[in-house]
């Protein structure tokens, strides 16, 4: 006979914390354990335990907001730094997820230094995963602009996974809030109710449709070898594949072609390249294709006359860039970058600006606010920048289309962007699926892109499409000489991109539900009412959805990037459905009725093909 034995929760372990300085610590110090009313996995009460270094009274709130789901909020009577810390069992982990550009999705030990998130760099939340791609604990701060310290890890001496969130609070300042959801949902809905949290009183002005629709990039393909015939060129031949934009990057401000940013700060366009502006941004919308400018809005370089004006108004050098980060809380500094930028859509009638390099702001320790700064905090003066920017660019076209990259991706910035890019991973279609898909399930309102797809000169038209399916749930940016392409890489093309923009609705603001974060996503699917679209990256059968209207037809995509052709379909009933396979081009293989059994059925769909299913009543 087996005796049970009751379950004992573990005694909090002090979790090893290496190289603290001696004096880290005030001498007023307070400790609180707070009940939050959530169970975890284990069945047990999760605790949060707080400490207010600086303090010695803390005052808490706990509101349940839903099934496994509570809300935190800590004040401090004086400035303090505050730190939650909980605690659950690691019990089947998976992955730890967290929207950081470079992050594994291994699970850190909890020694690690915990990252700093702010307005100009990544965005406060974390989720572990368990099994079937299930949520254990999905935690976010409130705090979307002041620095914010996230942690998380193993904990050896116990087996348990922490969670740390530290947050300086002063009393007239905003509360640390934390969002904990222990519901266990699949990850990618925990992380979705977080940007509705995040987006609760947060306006924003809208999309601009060619934001949504395939862009071109001038970066990969001509870097700064830009001039008026050059983008003229790919920007008639870009629209003929079904781009709505042209982004002219580097290379436009300067004769320099070295690479580096001396030549930036300046931001006149190039007299040799650009003699006239306002005529080429003219022609290129006569061409159907809307036009951004790229911007690299920190730097000031020292090629420019904008040097000696502004080298004191710098947050560091950069000297392996030729360049300085300039310090935004002057506000000469402000007006300075507004009214350069502005010119462009002013002036030059662009519909919008590639705004690069917003997260070296994030400056890990900044110099005191100097004389003639009118505000205290970096971010402050970032925030106070790109709102001011907004409403200047705002005010000549309102439907301004501004890009953001990866890793600036704060809540707080949704109000002044259109779209977010996947940072650089040129020629890395599995990265550029991974970082497009971290990306929309935290961007809230945004369109994401991906970074600029490109490929070699002997690419084939198969290989081409697979680039374009790991990007396939988000904005495709192109970035090749669409001149020297064969017909059928352009062909393949044309087929991809029309895809993107026939299903853009579900593809982009479908349900996104990607599987098995820890190994990259090898398969995704996005989701409406009618249609459900499965991007396949590895040998993994794709289960049909069940029927949700039995009276309407659903039809199911299936893009195989895949190397084996072979997709297995998983259906829970016998059915007929229309069945339509393409290759990589777009030419029809096949269309014919499947008799689906209850089980598994195989189709052959080539690599870089579609599988179009079409299922009556």
């Amino acid at each position: 006979m087996t005796t049970e034995v009751p379950a004992v929760p573990q005694q909090p372990v002090q979790i090893w914390r290496p190289n603290a300085p001696a004096d880290a610590t005030p001498g007023v110090v307070v400790h609180r354990k707070l009940a939050t009313g959530l169970l975890h996995s284990a069945g047990m009460p999760l605790t949060v335990h707080l400490t207010g270094l600086g303090c010695d009274r803390l005052e808490t709130t706990v509101t349940p907001v839903g099934d496994g789901v509570a809300m935190i909020e800590v004040t401090a009577p004086v400035p303090a730094a505050v730190r939650a810390e909980w605690r659950i069992p690691c019990v089947g982990a998976t992955a730890y997820w967290t929207p950081d550009t470079n992050a594994s999705r291994w699970l850190p030990p909890s020694w690690i230094a915990p990252r700093t998130v702010s307005l100009a760099l990544g965005a406060s939340v974390a989720s572990l995963i368990g099994a079937d791609d299930r949520a254990l604990c999905t935690a976010a701060a409130g705090e979307t602009s002041a620095p914010v310290r996230v942690g998380a890890g193993v904990v050896e001496e116990s087996g348990e996974f922490a969670f740390t969130v530290e947050q300086d609070l002063t009393p007239d300042g905003p509360p640390l809030r934390l969002r904990i959801d222990l519901s266990g949902r699949h990850f990618a809905a925990t992380l979705q109710a977080v940007t509705a949290w995040w987006a609760e009183g947060l306006g924003h002005p809208g999309i601009a449709p060619a934001a949504r629709m395939p862009a071109y990039s001038t970066w990969y393909s001509l870097h700064q070898n830009v001039d008026t015939e050059a983008v003229e060129r790919q920007a008639a031949l870009a629209a003929a594949v079904g781009c709505e934009s042209i982004i002219v990057d580097d290379g436009w401000q300067t004769t320099d072609r070295a690479r580096g940013y001396g030549h930036c700060g300046d931001w006149v366009p190039n007299p040799e390249a650009f003699p006239d502006p306002s005529a080429h941004v003219a022609e290129v919308h006569r061409l159907g294709v809307a036009y951004l400018l790229w911007y690299a809005v920190p730097f000031i370089g020292r090629h420019n006359d904008a040097w000696d004006r502004f080298k004191d108004t710098i947050l560091r050098e950069e000297p392996h860039l030729d360049a300085a980060v300039l310090d935004p809380r002057h506000p000469e500094v402000r007006a300075y970058l507004i009214e350069r930028i502005s010119r462009s859509v002013e002036e030059w009638g662009v519909d919008g600006v590639k705004l690069d390099f917003i997260d070296r702001f994030a400056v890990a320790d900044p110099p005191p606010a100097p004389a003639g700064a009118d505000r205290t905090a970096v971010h402050e003066g970032v925030l106070q920048l790109l709102a001011d920017l907004d409403t200047r660019l705002r005010r000549t076209r309102p439907d301004v289309i501004v890009e953001h990259r990866q890793p600036y991706v704060s809540p707080g910035l949704w109000p002044y962007a259109t779209m977010v890019r996947a940072t650089d991973c040129p020629l890395s279609p599995a990265e550029n699926r991974q970082r497009t898909v971290d990306c929309r399930l935290t961007a809230g309102p945004l369109a994401v892109h991906s970074d600029m797809i490109t490929w070699n000169s002997a690419e084939t038209p198969e290989s081409i499409a697979v680039h374009l399916v790991n990007a396939l749930f988000s904005v495709p940016q192109i970035s090749v000489d669409l001149a020297v392409q064969s017909p059928d890489r352009l062909a393949t093309l044309r087929f991809w991109l029309g895809v993107f923009r026939q299903y853009a609705d579900v593809l982009q603001l479908g349900v996104l539900e990607p599987v098995r974060p820890d190994l990259g996503y090898p398969l995704v699917r996005a989701r409406d009412h009618h249609t459900t679209v499965v991007a396949r990256y590895a040998p993994l059968p794709v289960a049909l959805p069940d029927r949700h209207a039995a009276d309407d037809p659903q039809t199911l995509l299936v893009a195989n990037a895949d190397g084996d052709p072979m997709v297995l379909l998983t259906a829970t009933r016998p059915e007929q459905a229309l069945a339509r396979v393409q290759d990589c081009r777009g030419e029809i293989l096949s269309e014919t009725v499947l008799d689906l059994v209850a089980g598994v059925n195989p189709v052959t769909v080539p690599t870089g093909g579609l599988l179009t299913l079409t299922r009556e009543r």
